[in-house]
C-alpha cells in the first residue's frame, strides 16, 4: 500500500506550500486544493486517508464541503480558520469535523494533530494484526485469508482490495479510486482491471463474497 494520502485545501498558496511542506517531510502524501470545488472533484476521483480545510474559500466554503464528505465518508477532517469565535469551532465539529485549528499556528502542531488523529483511525497503520467478520477470517501481518476455516489464495492485488475494504466498511468507493488507492496514478491499469479484480475476488471469498456490495452507477463498497 501507498504512504498516508493527505488532501490539504487552502486558497493561500504560501499557506498550502508551507503546510505541503512540513507533512510531506513527516513522511504523507500530499494532494493540494485552492478551493472548496476543487477540493470536491479531487475527493471523488482519489481515496485520502485524512482532509485538512480551510473554511473561506473561494466558490464552496470548507463548511459546505465538510458537509458533503461526511454525506459519504467518514475520513478524519481537520478544518483551518482565522476565525476563533466559539460558535464556528461548534459548527465545525457538530457539521462532522474531527478537529480544528485557528490561525496563526505552528505546522508542527498541524502534523502533530494529523499524527494524532490518524492514530484514532483505522487508517493509521497501528491495527488489528487479525481480523474476523463473520465466517472470514483475515491475517494483515500474515497475509493470510480463510472463509469458514479454508484457506483462500489470494493474489497480492487481490489481498490489498480486501484489506481497503475492511478497514473503510460502509463507504462507496468509486472504480476510480480503487484504481488510483490499490494500483496507484502510475499504473498501466483501467476501470476494467478493478472489476476483473473484485470478481476474481468474490469467487475466491465464497460464502463471504456477499460483503463486497456493487453500488450500481457508484462503484463499490464493503459491507456486514
Amino acid at each position: 500500500m501507498s504512504r498516508y494520502k493527505i488532501l490539504i485545501a487552502d486558497d493561500e498558496e504560501q499557506m498550502l506550500l508551507l503546510l505541503s511542506s512540513y507533512l510531506e517531510s513527516s513522511g504523507f502524501a500530499i494532494t493540494t486544493a485552492g478551493n472548496g470545488k476543487e477540493v470536491l472533484d479531487l475527493y471523488h476521483q482519489q481515496v485520502f486517508d485524512l482532509v485538512v480545510l480551510d473554511i473561506m474559500m473561494p466558490e464552496v466554503d470548507g463548511f459546505t464541503v465538510c458537509k458533503k464528505i461526511r454525506e459519504k465518508s467518514n475520513v478524519p477532517i481537520i478544518m483551518l480558520t482565522a476565525k476563533s469565535e466559539e460558535l464556528d469551532r461548534i459548527h465545525g465539529l457538530k457539521i462532522g469535523a474531527d478537529d480544528y485549528i485557528v490561525k496563526p499556528f505552528s505546522p508542527k502542531e498541524l502534523v502533530a494533530r494529523v499524527e494524532a488523529l490518524l492514530r484514532r483511525s483505522l487508517n493509521y497503520n497501528q491495527r488489528q494484526d487479525v481480523i474476523s467478520i463473520g465466517d472470514l477470517v483475515v491475517d494483515l501481518v500474515g497475509h493470510k485469508v480463510t472463509v469458514n476455516g479454508k484457506i483462500i489464495n489470494l493474489t497480492r492485488k487481490e489481498f490489498n482490495l480486501l484489506e481497503f475494504f475492511i478497514h473503510h466498511k460502509g463507504q462507496v468507493f468509486a472504480r476510480e479510486q480503487l484504481l488510483d488507492r490499490i494500483w496507484g496514478l502510475e499504473s498501466t491499469g483501467t476501470l476494467r482491471t478493478v472489476d476483473t479484480h473484485i470478481k476474481t475476488l468474490r469467487l475466491k471469498l465464497d460464502t463471504a463474497s456477499d460483503y463486497i456490495k456493487t453500488v450500481w452507477g457508484v462503484g463499490y463498497k464493503f459491507e456486514v
